[in-house]
């Protein structure tokens, strides 16, 4: 049975610890067997080159701390014991993604110039999901300060791989989380999105991704990329240990003014409720990718494979079977600016996070010798960033300077205020759509193979394009597993919402869900399972 323990939903396996018919240290050693027989080698700066067998395993992890989940699950047990409720989370395994600061960890992100950051304090969602009994199983791994949509650009290799196809990647940035979640390598983790960062990575790997309303999930602890873009959210198997974890990670916190201070509900509580009455459209802005081809200089439009929208029109089919009313043809003109928009906002906003980092305070420094602090700065920042953190502050410093910036960021953040008005119009309770929620496909494709996209940044952007205008708009999205392609990779489904409506798409993700749980696709398992489950 202890061999079955990490398949577990969270909420099951908190319930039977609760009951006392498991232990939270048999569930951690489950966890940890099957992390010792998927994982392989974690990532490290040491040792870059690919070995055949890097190329069967999942690589989620940077740093495995089994020592201190040991210490934590036996402190729920012991409190167990004794009559005490150690919290809604009680022993389950989960991991966080290395861009949160643990207090006593390798806290990285993914960067070379973080690799030696030991971090003195805990983010406040990392400490709130032990504090409700969670069992933290260590960090995984992330693009390089969150800069990309693959999980390619860590410096810490090998790179997590997907686990339905090790040859693909798992999405990005919380690739580690939506991997570790898929392997069974813990039931829940602790993601971040940015431009899609939680959903795209939750759609490649098959699992649940959860980009809440900004500021419904404080930041602190959170090492920034795009501060008013980043949210941290949950990752998992099913929507009822989303709307859990949501629950223990959600709610105002003084040591970060951006953390909206309205009081949580229980998500969990009507989520069982249906979909009857709701309002749910579809929208032809998302059935279609618009890039800017540069040999032409014109921007194009590319329908989405039809594997892609059959999937996505059959969840419309099934939710409106269940008595909801799909509202066609809702239009979101704006939608194709919400790429070429975040490309300036973010790199304005990541240009000037990474100016802390200068071989001074904390993290990497030159071994170099230097003839004074700008030499210092140069050399430290030129042998600690990779590829994208440089191209990142290069683009953001020149976008954002006093000559360019009404030519592009005033004008970046005039079309984030018209994708924010494209959800108050169809959101809007006394307009023409009056919707509950949109339905969307969450990517444009299913996971791509490693290494055929990185490298062109724009075209890795584009990977984005269906969930970066919910970060824009502050609005929340959920992402969940509606199928599987020709390829037997996942295929993802978005319900994106108004303003803390969580409850309202975690209620018709859970409808979605219970429709479908006897559909054959559910019955598959990723590659790296086959020899285990």
């Amino acid at each position: 049975m202890s061999r079955e323990l990490c398949d577990l939903p969270a909420h099951e396996l908190a319930s039977l610890i609760r009951k006392g018919e498991v232990t939270a240290v048999e569930a951690l050693d489950s966890t940890l067997e099957r992390i010792e027989a998927v994982d392989g080698r974690p990532g490290s700066l040491e040792n870059g080159q690919s070995f055949p067998e890097d190329t069967e395993r999942v690589h989620a992890f940077i740093t495995l701390t089994a020592e201190r989940a040991r210490f934590q699950a036996e402190e729920v047990d012991d409190k167990l014991k004794t009559g005490e409720i150690p919290g809604p989370l009680a022993g389950v395994p989960f991991t966080v993604k290395d861009i949160y600061t643990v207090k006593g960890t390798l806290s990285t992100a993914g960067s070379k110039i973080l690799s030696n950051f030991v971090a003195p304090y805990t983010a406040t969602s990392a400490a709130r999901m032990e504090a409700a009994g969670g069992v933290m199983l260590g960090k995984v791994n992330l693009d390089e300060f969150t800069y990309g949509s693959s999980n390619e650009s860590s410096a810490f290799k090998p790179v997590p791989r997907n686990p339905w196809d090790p040859s693909r990647v798992p999405g990005g940035s919380s690739g580690g989380s939506a991997a570790a979640v898929a392997a069974g390598e813990g039931a829940l983790s602790l993601g971040t999105d940015t431009a899609g960062s939680i959903r795209q990575p939750a759609a490649f790997c098959g699992v649940v991704g959860v980009k809440p309303t900004y500021g419904r999930v404080s930041r602190y602890g959170l090492i920034a990329f795009g501060s008013s873009l980043d949210c941290p959210g949950p990752v998992a198997r099913n929507v009822t240990d989303a709307a859990m974890m949501l629950n223990v990670i959600a709610g105002p916190d003084k040591r970060d003014i951006t953390a909206v201070t309205l009081p949580v509900p229980d998500y969990t509580a009507g989520i069982n409720e249906g979909v009857r009455g709701l309002r749910i459209g579809l929208s032809p802005d998302f059935f279609k990718i618009s890039y800017f081809n540069s040999d032409t200089g014109e921007v194009e439009e590319q329908p989405l494979p039809d594997e892609i929208k059959a999937v996505t029109q059959r969840a419309a089919d099934t939710l409106s079977d269940l008595g909801a009313r799909i509202v066609e043809h809702v239009p979101m003109p704006h939608t194709r600016y919400g790429i070429p928009a975040y490309f300036v906002i973010s790199r304005v906003e990541a240009a000037s996070n990474l100016h802390r980092y200068d071989g001074v305070k904390y993290g990497y420094r030159t071994s170099d010798a230097v003839t004074n602090l700008k030499d210092l700065y140069r050399r430290s920042r030129a042998q600690g960033f990779g590829l994208q953190p440089k191209l990142r502050i290069l683009m953001g410093m020149y976008v954002g300077a006093a000559q360019y910036s009404e030519q592009y960021y005033e004008h970046a953040l005039r079309l984030r205020s018209k994708i924010r008005g494209d959800y108050d119009a169809v959101f809007d309770t006394d307009g023409e759509y009056k919707l509950d929620a949109i339905l969307t496909p969450t990517t444009p494709s299913t996971a791509f193979p490693i290494g055929d996209v990185f490298g062109d940044s724009v075209l890795m952007q584009y990977a984005d394009q269906l969930t970066v205008t919910a970060n824009h708009a502050g609005t929340p999205g959920i992402s969940l597993p509606a199928g599987l392609d020709g390829a037997g990779l996942p295929i993802g489904i978005q319900l994106l919402g108004p303003d803390f409506s969580e409850a309202t798409i975690f209620r018709i993700g859970r409808a979605f869900e219970m429709a479908t749980e006897n559909d054959a696709w559910r019955s598959e398992r990723p590659k790296v399972l086959e020899d285990i489950i």
